[in-house]
């Protein structure tokens, strides 16, 4: 929970030495890949791309090494899936956009039932902010905003890691869109979300 808290709080150097301290505790518990995974994200946000290579890796080394997990609904119980939602979360941050995409919509894939029903609704969120931050840097700016617009969706828009990314697609917009009336009007609901819930106003 440390390593979580100093995420979304941006004390970046704080997730590695908590996700680090964690995992010596607890070396062989699944809790361990989470703890690789938090690692990873502070890694990409301090701009390391070795760093966040190693993370991952050791990450997916000790998930490959740990039987399925029984209960998904287990918050610190990570899997193939979730494991797959925090490298996307990472390689959006590092600019490997191809790998991102690919990620975000294998997450979309696995958190949606056949009949369309969410499964995962905040990790799809964030799966679309990733598709419309990649749409975004390759020029697409119709594609950015119908995806960054459908990760708003719902009444849950607070959860931190939601803020997180959503300020990511709202700096890509500012930086490239900025003369875009369309982009102005996904800024302005960004903004107009910020009055409503402290912590989410871009930057």
């Amino acid at each position: 929970m440390r390593a979580w808290f100093a995420l979304t709080t941006g004390d970046y150097r704080g997730v590695i030495s908590a996700a680090q301290d964690g995992g010596e505790v607890a070396p062989n518990h699944s809790v361990a890949v989470q703890l690789a995974g938090q690692e990873a994200k502070a890694w990409a946000r301090l701009g390391d791309r070795r760093q966040v290579e190693v993370a991952l890796d050791k990450g997916r080394r000790l998930l490959e090494g740990m039987p399925h997990p029984e209960n998904l609904d287990n918050h610190f119980v990570v899997d193939p899936a979730k494991f797959d939602f925090y490298s996307m979360d990472c390689y959006r941050l590092v600019g490997e956009d191809r790998l991102a995409r690919t990620l975000a919509e294998e997450v979309l894939r696995a958190g949606t039932d056949f009949d369309g029903r969410e499964r995962s609704p905040m990790r799809n969120a964030e799966a679309r902010v990733t598709l419309g931050v990649t749409a975004a840097r390759e020029g697409d700016l119709e594609q950015a905003l119908t995806t960054g617009e459908r990760a708003l969706e719902g009444d849950r828009q607070s959860v931190p890691s939601l803020i997180m990314t959503s300020r990511e697609l709202a700096a890509e917009m500012r930086r490239r869109y900025a003369s875009e009336a369309a982009a102005q009007d996904y800024l302005a609901r960004l903004y107009s979300l910020a009055e409503q819930k402290p912590g989410f106003m871009p930057r």
